[in-house]
């Protein structure tokens, strides 16, 4: 389920990405469903809210070690939720990683893809995303939650008793 969840996810992101840069065009944004949605395309060098544009470098490197991480859980991973979460933050890693590696300006210092935008074009209100970064998002959510929640990799449940108070 891991490895589904991340294809399906590269696939869509990179599906989508190549639909806005033969549709769109940079700084001409279209409206979607009454303004809650703007299709924006932007190219980003750095992370969340361009940060570390200078130093693009970093997040193949950072993408890598969280790609061999994942890599390493699956060894032990018997969880249908936590394969659906580490699939999804998987297939965001590898689907931001092949813009990184294969887009503008060159290898290891390609610009993301960006391109959806709420309440306003160029993130006036919030940040431009990618399908990606929803996944991203989406699968690091779901991990919080299954910690907090005691579900283990391995598929066991852990069950926290509260304290008793006097």
């Amino acid at each position: 389920m891991l490895g589904v969840t991340a294809v399906l996810a590269v696939a869509l992101d990179q599906w989508v990405k190549w639909l806005c840069t033969e549709h769109l065009t940079e700084g001409e944004p279209v409206r979607i469903l009454g303004g809650l949605v703007y299709l924006s395309l932007l190219r980003n060098g750095g992370a969340a809210f361009s940060m570390g544009e200078n130093h693009t470098w970093v997040f193949p490197v950072i993408t890598l070690v969280v790609i061999g991480w994942i890599g390493y859980m699956t060894t032990r991973l018997r969880s249908l939720p936590w394969a659906i979460s580490l699939g999804l933050v998987l297939g965001g890693a590898v689907g931001n990683l092949g813009d990184r590696l294969f887009r503008a300006p060159g290898p290891f210092r390609g610009h993301v893809v960006d391109m959806i935008s709420l309440f306003a074009p160029y993130a006036e209100k919030f940040a431009v995303f990618n399908i990606a970064d929803s996944c991203l998002t989406v699968g690091v959510c779901l991990a919080v939650l299954l910690e907090l929640t005691g579900r283990q990799r391995d598929g066991r449940r852990v069950v926290h008793k509260k304290a008793e108070t006097a």
